[in-house]
């Protein structure tokens, strides 16, 4: 019998070539044709040179670096004095940098911290699905950045010294005090380890001091705490307040800021999150004493659009890599991609990720137009809950069937899918769990309602014809007016999602929103992708649009 020699048994064949130095935007049919119907069509140029930036190889290698050299905590120095620094991988600086120079985390906000207008939000939402499909954990604190200045609005004087500085497309890592810096970026401590999101429950304290205020409490969850300052919660003598709280105070000296420990996460590696306490620490009033909530949510609608933008791009980006897979691995004599079953799979799964991508876009385009557009201000507030349940809770079991796509390769570390699945839970979990939207939802509706039934009227005319609408905006009516809402309202809600969904695809694939709406809405689709009757053609179309080969 003839022995194999050594090359033959360590030669490398049969398997995908990495899913590198692409253009993530211009490969992406649904997402170019969502933009385009959303109102940034002239911004194609612009987002096909993110894309092709954010999808090289050197990008993807940032990615994997910084989540392998995960942050760490630098309590003190080497004299003995306080830091409470956290120290990252050059890998991390360098994604943030870009992020910054691409304006993820100030484009959507002028000079003055006004929004900006136009299509900013579509524009800038493109960009941070893309990111997100290459390192989602630095986008923590881009995210945050972002939607401070929403809750900055309330105070006009201190939003006008900050966005010199914020509204800079510079990145600047310096552990020094903000107001000397090329730029800045900002978190949020707001849950404390006996309340959670009951966040009225907190019992950290601020007391008056001049013009500002002294805070004495802890945070059982920091968001990015390298940041240059945070929103915070604090009970005030008049009740629950927002505070801006910076790393430094007035006088160039660290503020009484005290980290206790980094959180071991399952997922969200490369940027850190904390446990702290707060030791009369400086900080500057935001909004009126009792008026926290309020001041906060300015802030929190922002950061749901993004976890919802974050899920659907991870979901993007299993499809794209299990579609690479398939094209480029045979098995039993043929490739996985023209093997009947994993195509019915690989279809179905493009559908879900077709119509979540309308919807973020969508979504995004109703905060373009909230601020002059009374119907776009109730969609905006009505579906913003309801999208973030859907997508965020979606994520997950996507990014396993994507990872069963590419079998083994799939499961190890070493490639981008085990760091997708990982990551996605994060975002059902922030800013508001699956139940919280649901409720959200529902106080959305009791407030608002006439509002919100024309919201749910517009859909049902974006939906004419399209199968199954009917009797699903009829089941959610009923389950919205009954006394026991809150006991269904997690179907209620998921149907919201899918009605919303196919009316977001309808606006750009009349041919997919009718499949999406039949698989979705007139039956129910089975708990695994794969699980549905879909023609030829349309599957060829499908794969066709994910991926062109």
């Amino acid at each position: 019998m003839a022995q194999l020699s050594l090359s033959a048994t360590t030669d490398v064949f049969n398997q995908s070539p990495p899913f590198e130095d692409v253009d993530l935007f211009s490969l992406d049919c649904p997402l170019a044709e969502a933009v385009s119907v959303n109102g940034g069509k002239a911004a194609a140029a612009e987002l096909a040179d993110f894309g092709r930036h954010w999808g090289s190889a050197a990008m993807a290698q940032r990615g994997r670096v910084a989540n392998e050299n995960t942050p760490k905590l630098k309590t003190f120095d080497a004299r003995g004095f306080r830091r409470d620094e956290v120290e990252f991988h050059p890998a991390y600086h360098e994604l943030m940098a870009h992020s910054a120079h691409a304006g993820i985390h100030n484009s959507t906000w002028n000079e003055n911290g006004d929004a900006a207008g136009g299509a900013s939000e579509v524009v800038r939402g493109a960009k941070f699905f893309i990111a997100a499909q290459v390192e989602t954990g630095h986008l923590c604190p881009i995210t945050m950045t972002r939607a401070a200045v929403g809750a900055l609005s309330v105070d006009p004087a201190l939003r006008a010294k900050v966005m010199p500085v914020l509204g800079t497309r510079s990145y600047d890592p310096a552990f020094a005090p903000w107001w000397t810096k090329r730029g800045m970026t900002m978190g949020m401590g707001m849950t404390e380890k006996q309340g959670g999101t009951d966040v009225r429950a907190n019992i950290t304290r601020a007391v008056r001091d001049g013009d500002a205020y002294r805070i004495t409490g802890h945070k059982w969850f920091m968001s990015a705490p390298m940041c240059d300052a945070f929103l915070v919660l604090a009970q005030a003598e008049g009740g629950l307040t927002c505070f801006f709280m910076p790393r430094f105070a007035p006088d160039g000296s660290v503020n009484g800021i005290y980290f206790q420990r980094l959180k071991d996460k399952l997922g969200n590696r490369s940027n850190a999150s904390s446990e702290v306490v707060f030791e009369n620490a400086y900080a500057l009033r935001l909004g009126e004493e009792g008026r926290g909530v309020p001041t906060i949510i300015q802030m929190v609608s922002l950061t749901r659009q993004d976890c919802s933008l974050a899920s659907a791009g991870l979901m993007r980006s299993g499809l794209a890599h299990a579609l690479h897979h398939a094209r480029n691995r045979s098995v039993f004599q043929k490739h996985l991609a023209d093997q009947p079953l994993m195509r019915s799979v690989l279809a179905d799964m493009a559908l879900h990720v077709e119509a979540s991508t309308a919807l973020v876009m969508r979504l995004c385009r109703s905060f373009d137009r909230a601020p002059a557009d009374k119907a776009e201000a109730a969609y905006m507030r009505l579906l913003t809950p309801v999208v973030k349940y859907w997508t965020c809770k979606s994520a997950p079991g996507f990014l396993y069937e994507a990872m069963e796509c590419l079998g083994g390769n799939g499961y190890v570390e070493e490639g981008i899918l085990a760091r997708h699945y990982r990551e996605s839970p994060v975002n059902a979990i922030w800013e508001g769990s699956g139940n919280v939207m649901c409720l959200d939802v529902l106080r959305a509706l009791s407030r608002e309602a006439d509002a919100a039934a024309d919201v749910l009227r517009g859909l049902v005319d974006q939906t004419k014809g399209l199968p199954g609408v009917v009797e699903a905006v009829g089941f959610i009516a009923k389950s919205f007016r009954q006394p026991d809402a809150e006991r269904v309202a997690r179907l209620a809600v998921e149907k919201l999602a899918l009605v919303a969904a196919a009316a977001a695809l309808h606006e750009i694939s009349p041919k997919h929103a009718e499949l999406f709406a039949a698989t979705r809405l007139a039956a129910d689709h089975g708990a695994l992708y794969g699980a549905v009757d879909l023609p030829n053609d349309d599957i060829r179309g499908l794969l066709d649009r994910a991926l062109p080969a």
